[in-house]
């Protein structure tokens, strides 16, 4: 019974999923990047739990600002008293007993409190939270960066995928072609059984790679509709965009776009004055608080007769000596600040590493894909030189694979350099903090 019902509510769920999958990406769709970036930023759980951070925050505000109000507080009760009995012994040797009458006792009561300063405590704790708010906001700003970069990374991989897969699909029906060109000549007698069976072993080799390929296209497809949030999601199309767009800008001018808009430098930022900050709230523990107070309350035995008095003053308390807690605070507060200090520095260090690599990483891109250009024009002319040999009767079959494998594998390097540019300069572009 309890499988069923698990079985049951898993049904549930993935029907469920599909079907606001479905809402989110229509089945056949045409799915641009774009397209594929903004269902990522509406529907990845990572982007839903930064702005649950962010409201915990706001939150949090909200209970350091209750640090300006009065408390207010209210009391009431009820009380019935027992009668008091006195015993003593009669001249007759009995015991007598006397009773009062029992009555009833209502309640009421107010107090306020009022802290009139303490100071800059509570304001300090309010500038805290607002800093930490503002480091939340950059969290989120990053973790949705990261999404973006996530998506184009798989998009790209999916459109590597498939044009990988349409060179294997070339490849087979080249060697398909070459299959049956051999067997012609076999039976005519020109050519030896060595030619059939190598374009058999041929051919057999580029259905064993078309397989891998189609099974990458897959692979590809489920990475992408991960990184978008809609992992069940229904089959669409993609644009292919996998084309060379050269990518302009200066490693100067990306070091100084980084510092001024990763959002992991803005988070660190906010925390370290939010550091320098906790440093004074510790030591206002030093430091004496003025309150003001008030009270009221009433009672008597009829909830209409109640007999009442009120007082009004204002405290002063001085700390004297807690057992060095204030100093200990206060020197945590400052371990805690030369850590924030630090780690700024370090990110600050990882983020001109970080543009630097996928600087590089472009150039280089950029460099092979005008290699890959010149070697795929190259192969191609070879592979028409040796193909036309072979059906002219003056090549060999080994010519013909070499050939073969030679153009594919042009291809492929193209398309790679291609993958690799687009990606670089993604990643160049999250590393500046820009989208």
């Amino acid at each position: 019974m309890k499988r069923t019902i698990l079985s049951l509510l898993m049904l549930s769920y993935s029907v469920m999923s599909v079907a606001y999958a479905d809402e989110i990406i229509g089945k056949g769709e045409l799915i641009t990047l774009e397209r594929a970036i903004q269902v990522g930023l509406k529907r990845h759980p990572n982007v839903l739990a930064g702005q649950g951070s962010v409201a915990v925050n706001e939150a949090k505000k909200g209970q350091a600002q209750a640090g300006y109000w009065p408390t207010l507080d209210a009391t009431a009760g009820y009380a019935r008293f027992r009668p008091s009995v006195n015993v003593s012994g009669g001249s007759s040797g009995g015991i007598t007993a006397a009773t009062s009458h029992s009555f009833d006792q209502y309640s009421t009561g107010a107090t306020a409190k009022q802290t009139i300063f303490d100071f800059g405590k509570t304001g300090t704790n309010v500038d805290i939270q607002k800093q930490n708010i503002e480091a939340s906001k950059a969290d989120l700003n990053n973790t949705e960066e990261q999404i973006i970069l996530n998506v184009k990374q798989a998009y790209y991989s999916l459109l590597l995928a498939k044009r990988n897969k349409a060179v294997a699909e070339e490849t087979v029906h080249q060697f398909q072609q070459h299959l049956e060109q051999a067997k012609a000549f076999y039976e005519v007698g020109t050519k030896p059984k060595f030619d059939v069976t190598k374009a058999e072993v041929d051919l057999s080799n580029a259905k064993l790679n078309l397989i891998k390929a189609e099974n990458a296209v897959r692979l590809a497809m489920v990475s992408l509709n991960n990184a978008m949030g809609v992992p069940e999601a229904p089959d669409y199309a993609i644009e292919d965009n996998l084309s060379f767009t050269k990518y302009v800008v200066g490693l100067e001018d990306a070091v100084k776009k980084a510092y001024e808009n990763r959002p992991e430098l803005k988070a660190l930022t906010a925390r370290r004055i939010a550091a320098e900050k906790a440093v004074y709230v510790a030591k206002t523990g030093y430091f004496p608080i003025l309150t003001g107070n008030a009270s009221w309350s009433w009672s008597g035995e009829r909830p209409d007769t109640r007999d009442g008095g009120w007082n009004a003053g204002i405290g002063l308390s001085i700390p004297i000596f807690s057992g060095f807690l204030t100093r200990s605070q206060v020197s945590e507060a400052k371990a805690n600040l030369s850590i924030f200090i630090a780690n700024e520095e370090a990110l600050r260090q990882n983020v001109f590493l970080e543009v630097q690599q996928n600087y590089l990483s472009l150039n280089e891109a950029e460099e092979r894909i005008v290699t890959a250009e010149l070697t795929v024009r190259q192969a191609r002319e070879n592979h028409e030189i040796a193909t036309g040999r072979y059906a002219a009767g003056v090549g060999n079959p080994i010519e013909v694979t070499d050939a073969e494998v030679s153009l594919s594998n042009a291809k492929a390097a193209h398309i790679q350099a291609l993958y690799d540019y687009k990606v670089a300069a993604a990643s160049l572009d999250k590393a500046m903090g820009i989208r």
